[in-house]
């Protein structure tokens, strides 16, 4: 905060003691377009030294090293995977219910029949493995979505925050999302 208040202190001041460029135009200076000309200063040409050269070498190879710490020094832990895997489901649920809502509200227009009987008609004429394993890909991003979310709400309450039980509560929530789906998708 004191930084801001200071840059816009000093930047007032300026402002303040600056004499407006538009007192001291003539007409003729704005008709001509000289009238707000900048000052221009030309480069002296310069040597570049031994010391100069040996830098910008330096400078060279430091863009070639890796951003410190890389990733690849750390062990891939589940706390990762369950992450990364939280954010793809959520992406996966809530934009395949916009493409889907979309599709249904646009299905009158272009003739497609998205009603609920012909989906549940053409569902049942598939074989039974396609519909479970359709089922099981519908099932796991709910149920591992909603499992993990009330892992972080319990994150919440501060509780089950120690390393070692996120560790155990994020292959908790890996088993228990895939036997949930699973059960979802053979017995429903």
């Amino acid at each position: 905060m004191a930084l801001a208040q200071r840059t816009a202190q000093q930047s007032l001041r300026r402002l303040a003691v600056q004499t407006p460029a538009f007192k001291f135009t003539t007409p003729a200076a704005v008709a001509f377009g000289n009238a707000f000309v900048a000052q221009r200063r030309h480069a002296a040409a310069t040597t570049v030294s031994a010391l100069q050269a040996h830098d910008s070498i330096l400078a060279k190879q430091r863009l070639n090293r890796p951003v410190a710490p890389h990733l690849g020094i750390y062990k891939p832990q589940i706390t990762w995977y369950g992450s990364a895997f939280n954010r793809i489901t959520g992406v996966a649920l809530s934009g395949g219910m916009y493409l889907f809502g979309i599709g249904y509200l646009v299905a009158p227009a272009l003739g497609w029949h998205l009603e609920s009987s012909v989906i549940a008609a053409s569902f049942a004429a598939w074989p039974v493995a396609l519909k479970v394993f359709t089922k099981f890909a519908v099932a796991m991003p709910f149920v591992y979505h909603s499992l993990n979310g009330f892992r972080h709400l319990a994150w919440d309450t501060a509780s089950l925050i120690e390393n070692g039980m996120v560790q155990k509560t994020g292959w908790a929530v890996v088993g228990l999302s895939v036997v949930g789906a699973l059960g979802l998708a053979v017995f429903v």
